[in-house]
């Protein structure tokens, strides 16, 4: 029986981390307005400095824009982490990087700073942007962080767009914790 013990622990473990993962909140579809081939929504923005910015903006350079949930998510701590390899190569091909987030961005900007990566963030503190893309993860902050942070956040949302604004690529995160990899990202830049 104890030969059997070890293999029998990992089949139960095996089925409880399927059931979970079946039962983890989803990302609805990538709206149509955000599929590849589609010029990018026009919205505004509030920038670091107060100042309200636009997509109508970043015409005559390419860019990546990210909809990140927030400095309180380790997923998107990790995602700022990982770009931290390759923001240089992003820049040098002259694309703007924009992270957008509810807020505050006080407390986001720490996490770029912590990791040396220089791009702009836009606050889309009402949510109006992410709502009017379907982008809202209703009820996704955790219980801990709903005082500061409120309840909804957005689903976390990587576009690039060329130099038009037309959008090159998009993904939606289908889980909280899948993000694309800043490689695929700069691939995707280069191809412009």
């Amino acid at each position: 029986m104890n030969d059997y013990l070890p293999w029998i622990v990992g089949v139960v473990l095996l089925v409880a981390a399927v059931i979970l993962f079946r039962k983890m909140p989803r990302g609805p579809k990538i709206a149509a307005a955000l599929e590849a081939g589609n010029m990018l929504p026009e919205f505004s923005a509030t920038n670091e400095d107060g100042n309200s910015v636009s997509t109508t903006e970043l015409r005559g350079q390419p860019s990546v824009l990210l909809f990140v949930r927030g400095n309180w998510c380790p997923f998107c701590t990790k995602q700022v982490e990982k770009l931290s390899a390759y923001y240089k190569d992003i820049n040098k091909l002259g694309a703007r990087l924009i992270f957008i987030t509810p807020k505050p961005q006080e407390t986001t900007r720490r996490v770029a700073e912590f990791f040396e990566i220089e791009f702009e963030f836009w606050l889309d503190e009402s949510l109006a942007i992410a709502s009017s893309l379907g982008l809202v993860m209703q009820g996704g902050v955790p219980a801990d962080s709903k005082a500061e942070y409120g309840e909804d956040t957005v689903w976390p949302t990587a576009i690039v767009a060329d130099a038009d604004g037309k959008i090159r690529y998009s993904k939606l995160s289908r889980y909280i914790f899948d993000r694309p990899d800043p490689e695929l990202l700069l691939k995707q830049l280069q191809k412009i």
